[in-house]
């Protein structure tokens, strides 16, 4: 079977379903993306591993992995998204030691959140990109919007069960405000409140 190479789009969480969050893969020679529900812990890591302005005071689970990994001279070579069962995604990581090779089996999440602080590149199987894969064929004019309205309705379907909450407004703060505050979640660790600030700033920023 051949190997698909996948980059990170980012992740995209509901605004009305708790611990609900989509890390969203595009396929790197192609245009359909690859949803996978995720959990609020793995989004936080993933997220920060991908913004780099967000410095934990302290080494996340993933973090202190890598450290030991680069203790003992072990490197993470590549992520493979190998099995789709039930919707569930099964993935293994493809690691290195004095030139030995190892397949450790491991959630996709875990496995996604190491291979972006190893800088690892990541595969899915063709057959599970052709299974799982959305192809989406909008104008650039609303294909932002409509990538949003897709993933949401990826998240809710997975996620059906999960009790409702209400998010945070931030449109009244400024963005001095939003630094602020963002600088004081990561340092108090609430790594999912420092998410949702990071994406007001970038959205504002980029308007």
């Amino acid at each position: 079977m051949s190997l698909v190479r996948l980059d990170i789009k980012g992740i995209s969480y509901s605004q009305t379903q708790n611990g609900a969050y989509a890390l969203i893969l595009n396929e790197v020679e192609g245009d359909r993306k690859l949803p996978i529900v995720i959990g609020a812990f793995e989004a936080q890591s993933i997220a920060i591993a991908l913004e780099k302005e967000i410095k934990p005071p302290r080494p996340l689970t993933h973090d202190l992995f890598k450290n030991f990994a680069d203790r003992f001279d072990i490197v993470v070579k590549q992520v493979i998204i190998h099995k789709l069962v039930d919707g569930v995604f099964y993935s293994s990581i493809i690691c290195e030691r004095d030139r030995i090779e190892e397949i450790i089996d491991a959630r996709t999440s875990d496995a996604i959140a190491l291979a972006l602080r190893f800088n690892a590149p990541i595969f899915t199987y063709k057959n599970i990109l052709d299974k799982a894969g959305i192809h989406l064929n909008f104008s650039q004019k609303d294909k932002e919007q409509s990538e949003q309205e897709v993933i949401s309705e990826e998240i809710v379907k997975n996620m059906e069960n999960s009790p409702q909450t209400t998010s945070e407004d931030y449109s009244a703060l400024s963005l001095q405000e939003l630094h602020k505050m963002l600088e004081k979640a990561v340092n108090s660790e609430e790594y999912e409140k420092a998410v949702k600030l990071r994406d007001e700033i970038s959205k504002r920023e980029h308007k």
